[in-house]
């Protein structure tokens, strides 16, 4: 992706792309294309202290200032209160790339050009930013760099304070400063000389925070300042979190250059480098991130967005690790739905979460064997175990109401806890609560039964023909398509006519659909005319009462449009899927549904979050993007359906 400076939608817009560099610990440096940092996580060094969780900014950014012979001239961008922009580096840039990195070539008045590139080198997590001279008359060209400092947790903001240490150690090319004892260092290994000058930079302006009705205010504190001369030789600076690293810090960049170029040459497409994005440690294992920034790793979304992100890209060691990583985690037949960012203990609220477990058990056991690689006996004797732990749970009874009831359906539901996928919840109120006998659990359950029947013992056969069989005779509702839920609120008979795309999953998105010929097509049918918009299915029918068209505004406001009516572009992947299925997977249904389906995905990939997919957009057009700009199992099912229709990935 790249665009000119001077185009009205270029990197002066009020919402220029963003970018990623994820660090492979759950750390990460992102930024906007147009310099300006708009929100809490924008960052150059942002790092996990205990991966993936306890996110720490180090260094929220830099400001530099270079001076040729006509004065001096802002690189770089920040708005202050009540609305400034200083410096205003943002209408100097020519252009921006994101590939191999994001990249800046800026224009001064004198015809000077400078070129500005920001990389993160994964596993260790150094931030490397380089400045060089690439055109421009002879003489001087000054370069000055000012590292801005907070050391706060990447979901909070910082004011000044007397306790913020401004110290600086330097030593060989190094220099560090530990704002807050708690916190690891943040040290630059760089080619320039430092000049020690603390100051405060206060009222930091984040506009995308204020319009999330979020605190958007912040102080950040510079120690002092580098001075590099780009006449000579380019401005190197490489940042780290912990204990420094001497040496020449032009070698050290230019090393870490080539070892990145390979790795990222290596994916072969941007879609393979943007999925890895997510794959992070978790102590000796492998996990996936949710989404960027905020999220860590969730069980629900790892199981889907692994499909797509792992599998369907041939990662089966990496996914192989996240199965096993996740099985030592079953507790009471039941795996988490997330481990918190601050360490607390693991939440369970989540009927999916476990039975999507058992799919992608199922998914990467076919996906070994397809390529030659079968999962080792002992390793899948641990998957069956877990997934098996999770079948009898569920069977008998645990947690929240969750349990098989006479009709071999599987209930769920309690007052106040929130546990499909549909998950908002505000001061204590869940958004949707769909307590009772939601489609997509039935999906799932009777799935994760069926893989069971086949797989392991016949002794699940009885229970899934059951379920199947009360599915068939339950859900069908009467003006078309199916039921959101039966049973609801645990009253038997009470249905949910409410129109979601949860209903999809009977026929797509799962490795055994649950209906097939003309009641299949009327599902797939209803979906694609009331709730498919270009980029997602919508959550809800705009023909519906409490249909919410945008996804904006506070937290409270946000919630509720969450799943009533807001857009979801992982919900794609089911649907194509469903909508193929019906269609007899023909070359010229995938065709069709390339250009119908894909191509708008593949056009969003330089809208938001760059060469990636967002978690959410309006239901309501033109669709404005929402949530977190990266966001997993959105980029999973935009590779999985790439994957449907023969395309490379």
């Amino acid at each position: 992706m790249a665009f000119d400076g001077s185009a009205p939608d270029g990197p002066q817009a009020q919402d220029a792309p963003e970018w990623l560099e994820a660090d492979g610990l759950g750390g990460y440096a992102s930024g906007a294309a147009d310099g300006v940092r708009t929100r809490r996580y924008h960052a150059l060094l942002l790092t996990a202290t205990t991966p993936p969780t306890h996110r720490f900014v180090l260094v929220n950014g830099v400001e530099a200032v270079v001076e040729t012979g006509d004065g001096r001239h802002g690189l770089s961008s920040q708005r202050y209160l009540p609305d400034v922009l200083h410096p205003d580096g943002a209408r100097r840039i020519l252009s921006f790339h994101r590939d191999p990195w994001p990249t800046w070539v800026f224009g001064l008045p004198d015809g000077t050009e400078v070129r500005h590139e920001v990389f993160v080198e994964p596993h260790g997590g150094e931030t490397v930013l380089t400045w060089r001279r690439t055109a421009g008359p002879p003489g001087p060209c000054r370069l000055e760099v000012r590292p801005l400092l907070t050391g706060r947790d990447h979901g909070a903001l910082h004011q000044a304070n007397d306790v913020f240490r401004f110290d600086a150690e330097a030593t060989g090319g190094t220099v560090s400063w530990r704002p807050y004892a708690a916190l690891p260092a943040a040290t630059a290994l760089t080619t320039g000389t430092y000049r020690h000058d603390p100051v405060w930079r206060r009222r930091v302006l984040y506009t995308v925070e204020r319009e999330r009705g979020l605190d958007h205010v912040e102080d950040v504190a510079s120690p002092g300042a580098f001075a590099f001369d780009l006449a000579a030789a380019p401005a190197v600076m490489v940042l780290r979190a912990g204990d420094g690293r001497s040496g020449d810090a032009a070698r050290h960049a230019a090393d870490l250059a080539a070892t990145e170029r390979a790795r990222r040459g290596a994916f072969g497409s941007g879609l393979r480098g943007a999925a890895a994005a997510y794959v992070v440690a978790r102590g000796p294992g492998r996990t996936v991130v949710a989404g960027f920034p905020w999220f860590t790793d969730w069980g629900r979304d790892t199981f889907i967005a692994m499909r797509g992100l792992l599998l369907a890209t041939g990662r089966l060691e990496e996914a192989r690790a996240v199965l096993l990583g996740w099985a030592e985690a079953v507790d009471g037949g039941m795996l988490p739905n997330r481990f918190p960012d601050s360490g607390e203990a693991p939440e369970f609220n989540a009927v999916d979460a476990s039975l999507w477990f058992v799919v992608a058990v199922h998914d990467t056991l076919d996906a070994c064997a397809a390529a030659g690689a079968p999962v080792p006996e002992a390793e899948a004797e641990r998957w069956r175990a877990a997934a098996e732990a999770i079948l009898g749970s569920y069977s008998a009874g645990t947690r929240f109401g969750i349990r098989a009831e006479a009709d071999g359906l599987l209930h769920a539901g309690q007052e106040g806890v929130q546990l499909t996928w549909m998950d908002a919840i505000t001061d204590g109120h869940v958004v949707t609560p769909r307590r009772g006998k939601p489609v997509e659990i039935q999906a799932l359950w009777i799935n994760a039964l069926e893989i069971a029947a086949r797989r392991w013992s016949d002794g699940w056969r009885e229970p899934a023909d059951r379920a199947r069989a009360a599915f068939a005779a339950r859900f069908a509702a009467p003006a078309g398509g199916l039921y959101d839920i039966v049973d609801v609120d645990g009253a038997p008979g009470a249905v949910d006519a409410s129109v979601r795309p949860n209903q999809v999953f009977a026929v797509g998105g799962l490795p055994f659909p649950l209906l097939e010929g003309a009641a299949a097509r009327a599902v797939v049918d209803l979906v694609e005319a009331k709730l498919l918009t270009p980029l997602g299915l919508r959550t809800l029918s705009p023909d519906d009462p409490a249909f919410i068209p945008r996804y904006r505004g506070d937290l409270v406001r946000r919630d509720a449009a969450y799943h009533q009516g807001t857009a979801w572009p992982w919900l794609l992947g089911p649907f194509v899927q469903a909508w193929l299925r019906v269609r007899g997977g023909t070359a010229a249904a995938k065709a069709e549904a390339a250009g119908r389906f894909l191509a708008p995905l593949m056009r969003h990939l330089d809208d938001n979050g760059l060469g990636h997919v967002s978690e959410v957009v309006d239901g309501a057009a033109p669709h404005h993007a929402g949530g977190c700009p990266w966001q997993a199992w959105s980029l999973g099912e935009l590779i999985r359906i790439r994957r449907m229709l023969d395309l490379d990935v």
